[in-house]
């Protein structure tokens, strides 16, 4: 039986579920499951677990969240990236670089970020983003997250691309708008590409649309991880 960690690049266009339901198909496993929500625009490293190592999903999906983030500057979205609609737009003619540059790296650290609406965060037992398309808007509590780097990797008006590691739990969407916010002019995010998932990176990602065979060859064992992790300075104890 197939059982270990299969690394997706995730395509664009596909919810985290639907990548779950491909692999569990083809691979023609019982169980499938992926260690962290990617949203549908998103792209990049998505970590399946399969079979037995759903068990050890919590042993895996810790550790530090890499992106690729390019946000446009003058428009905000109702969902805070570009799949939502326009809410508002402003000039950005007055925005200098350096203004960018001193915002963004305010986040590095811990920050209470509130979740957007439209997110898979339940309230009351119902998940925001039906409450948000019914045009319902409620207040959220903030929830502390880390952001650990954040470096600017280009700047050209209105666009602002930046890498950046956090923990888990943290909308880099969210990171955007809020950077938006804070210039006046409004922001949202345009493209995002996942690029490591605690100890799996984007070299460990295949695409979605390979033969059988050798998805089934990409899957890192079970026994090899668990292994590596409890050999590892500082491991937690793994239970099987």
């Amino acid at each position: 039986m197939i059982e270990g960690v299969l690394v997706v690049d995730k395509p664009g266009g596909m919810t985290s579920h639907d990548v779950v339901a491909t692999v569990k198909r083809r691979l023609g496993a019982k169980k499938v499951g992926h260690l962290g929500t990617l949203d549908p625009l998103a792209t990049g490293v998505l970590p399946l677990v399969i079979n037995r190592a759903t068990k050890f999903a919590t042993v895996f999906q810790g550790g530090v969240k890499e992106y690729i983030a390019r946000m446009k500057l003058g428009e905000s979205t109702d969902t805070y990236d570009a799949q939502g609609k326009v809410v508002a737009e402003s000039e950005v003619g007055d925005i200098k670089k350096e203004d960018v540059e001193r915002v963004l790296k305010a986040f590095i650290g811990k920050i209470d970020q509130v979740p957007p609406m439209f997110s898979a965060v339940k309230q009351g037992g119902v998940p925001l983003y039906k409450l948000a398309r019914k045009g319902v808007v409620v207040e959220r509590a903030a929830k502390q997250v880390e952001v650990f780097e954040l470096e600017i990797l280009d700047i050209d008006m209105p666009y602002v691309e930046f890498r950046v590691a956090t923990s888990r739990g943290t909308y880099v969407r969210s990171i955007c708008h809020d950077a938006g916010v804070e210039l006046g002019v409004g922001a949202h995010l345009v493209t995002l590409k996942r690029t490591r998932s605690g100890n799996f990176t984007i070299k460990d990602a295949v695409e979605l649309n390979l033969k059988r065979q050798d998805l089934i060859s990409a899957v890192m064992p079970l026994d090899e991880l668990l292994e590596g992790i409890k050999s590892s300075p500082g491991s937690i104890e793994v239970s099987e």
